[in-house]
């Protein structure tokens, strides 16, 4: 074997066609894993992802967090799933990413493994979001264990990191190097908000701008296979794309990188992020009004419970035999004296609970006034 194809089967082994050595997945997991996965390998691979972009194909990635959204993401054909931290705001509730802990998001990206195992279709390749606090430290060896803990738990192939500083670029070679896939992540980067001084566009002068060229160039050589280009200009991202080897996913980040990502909740109509909506109002194109749907689908549930209408006796399939009825009837009424006099007895605490909250006892009453003995 010469020396060049040698070279080459070496870094298809630490790499992977899932992003991930064999040897990684054959050790311990931690203790505290009880979820493990067939490693049927993705469709999509990080090798095949930077061959999309050397032949002009764009790459699609959707971010979900469950299961449904992930059976739906797979029998679309999407090239690449990214279980993402947003789910701190989308699914969560949060205000920012930070919140969302790393067992949160190895429960994430469990639920949406099994979606694509589900979906019997192409699969795509799965991206697990670090989430802010599980890679930072000085120590890389911290980054490398968790960064396993996604593979081994979760059965994601590949990780993403949010940043491209030195350091961050130190970081991202030891996983690499450890047999782990990852994905850059430059421009707006949320983990970074109390940094960066809110959910803001990146990269609007140019000294900015050529940081971020910087910094993606910087994460191509430490061994990142493709970088999200998140909410900067257009012309930015389309130098940084024409620089790199490797795809640049954009968000925000207009026509010219090597593929787009959008939210799930956001490109159906479901739900948008909040800095979204405050910073970036135009960027997510809606494909659908999911939301609306959702909206009508609650309200007419309310109101056909309220009216007596659902359930019709077409929704009360389970049925007794007539034998069974009269069976039950009689044991009714076995004890029908004892069953009333406890039915009142109840009515009647319950009639005087209504009363103490009817007239606030124990706190103002509706004209705002404090009740006092």
């Amino acid at each position: 074997m010469s020396i060049s194809i040698r070279c080459l089967y070496k870094r298809l082994i630490r790499i992977g066609f899932n992003g991930v050595n064999a040897d990684v997945l054959d050790r311990p997991m931690s203790a505290t894993a009880n979820i493990t996965f067939s490693r049927r390998f993705s469709s999509v691979s990080a090798l095949s992802l930077t061959s999309k972009k050397r032949h002009g194909h764009k790459i699609s990635m959707v971010t979900a967090y469950d299961f449904p959204s992930a059976v739906h993401v797979a029998r679309a054909g999407i090239d690449c799933l990214l279980v993402g931290d947003s789910a701190a705001m989308v699914e969560l509730g949060f205000e920012t990413t930070q919140p969302i802990t790393l067992d949160q998001m190895l429960v994430h990206c469990q639920s949406v493994k099994r979606g694509v195992q589900y979906a019997g279709s192409p699969t795509p390749l799965l991206v697990g979001d670090m989430p802010f606090g599980s890679y930072e430290f000085e120590d890389t060896d911290v980054a490398l264990r968790n960064a396993y803990r996604f593979v081994k738990e979760a059965g994601m192939d590949a990780v993403k990191l949010e940043g491209g500083s030195v350091a961050r670029a130190r970081t991202v070679h030891k996983i690499v190097e450890g047999g782990v896939a990852v994905m850059g992540h430059v421009g707006l980067t949320p983990q970074a908000i109390s940094v960066i001084g809110g959910f803001r566009a990146q990269g609007r002068t140019a000294t900015k701008a050529r940081a971020l060229l910087d910094d993606a160039m910087r994460l191509q050589d430490a061994g990142a296979f493709a970088i999200v280009l998140e909410c900067v200009p257009a012309n930015v991202a389309k130098a940084i794309t024409e620089s790199l080897e490797i795809p640049t996913i954009g968000i925000g980040a207009g026509p010219w990188t090597s593929g787009q990502v959008l939210v799930f909740h956001d490109l159906l109509g479901m739900l948008s992020h909040p800095h979204h909506e405050q910073f970036m109002p135009k960027f997510c194109k809606q494909y659908a009004h999911v939301g609306h749907a959702i909206q009508d689908g609650l309200t007419e549930f309310k109101k056909d419970v309220e009216q007596g209408k659902f359930p019709a006796n077409e929704f009360s399939p389970y049925i007794m035999s007539d034998k069974e009825k009269k069976a039950f009837d009689a044991l009714l009424e076995k004890d029908e004296q004892e069953r009333q006099r406890k039915h009142e007895e109840a009515a009647a605490k319950l009639t005087q609970a209504d009363e103490y909250e009817q007239l606030h006892l124990y706190g103002q009453d509706s004209g705002g006034s404090d009740k006092k003995g």
